[in-house]
Order: structure tokens, then sequence, then C-alpha cells
């Protein structure tokens, strides 16, 4: 996996699990797996993640009876998580807007060479008043 793919999969992550709990409750080995099976998150980078969630009050937990072993603790998104949610989805899909717009080039910018007055044939780093 590449640098780049790591760093986004841990900025995301915090992200994926309130959107997950925003759909309905779950335990963290339920959250974990569907992470794996989503983005490819490995199961132990979760519960240090829903504990910090749970500190900041994103998150409430609650024990349920579990028809294979022991109580099983569940996870509950509480209004200061949806709060965080709702600016974290708008600030992704703002982010994720502008890097498109940078891979595909179809965002003008305001340092093309024709805002600048500059040659479009003047590399990066040289100006065009340089002697020759």
């Amino acid at each position: 996996m590449s640098e780049i793919e790591v760093q986004l999969k841990k900025g995301v992550l915090g992200l994926c699990v309130l959107a997950l709990l925003s759909r309905r409750n779950s335990y963290a080995y339920e959250i974990a797996s569907r992470m794996a099976d989503a983005v490819d998150m490995g199961e132990g980078t979760i519960y240090p993640l829903m504990r910090r969630m749970q500190k900041d009050g994103l998150v409430s937990t609650y024990l349920e009876e579990s028809p294979s072993g022991p109580p099983r603790k569940y996870y509950a998104i509480t209004e200061a998580g949806q709060t965080r949610l709702a600016a974290q989805i708008s600030e992704w899909r703002g982010f994720t807007a502008a890097v498109d717009e940078l891979i595909t080039g179809d965002a003008p910018t305001a340092t093309a060479p024709e805002a600048t007055g500059e040659p479009a044939n003047v590399q990066e780093g040289e100006s065009s008043h340089d002697a020759s």
C-alpha cells in the first residue's frame, strides 16, 4: 500500500465510522469488518479510534447481550457526533471536488500564463525577462 493511500485512509477513518454509526448502532468488531471490506483498513486501528471518539463525546456506548458469547459494547453516534459528521462530510466533498478539478484539469487556475501575462512557454522558476 502506498504512503498516500495509508494517509488518506487514516484521514477519513473517523468520517467513515461516524457515517456508519449514523445509519445504525454497531459494535467495534462489526465496524472494523465493514471498514476492512470497504477500504481495506485493519481491525487494530478501529479500537483506539473508538476510545478516542467516545472520550471526545462523538459516540456513546451501551452493552447488549450477544447470542454468541459475552455482551457486546455497542456504539451510538451522539448529537456532537452528528454535528461533526455533517462538518466532515462538507469538508470531504469540498476537498474531493478540488482534487478532482486539479487532476482532471477542469478548473481554470488564477495563475495560468494568460492570467499573469507570462508567455505560455516559460517554465516554472524561469522568468520571461531572463536574457538568453
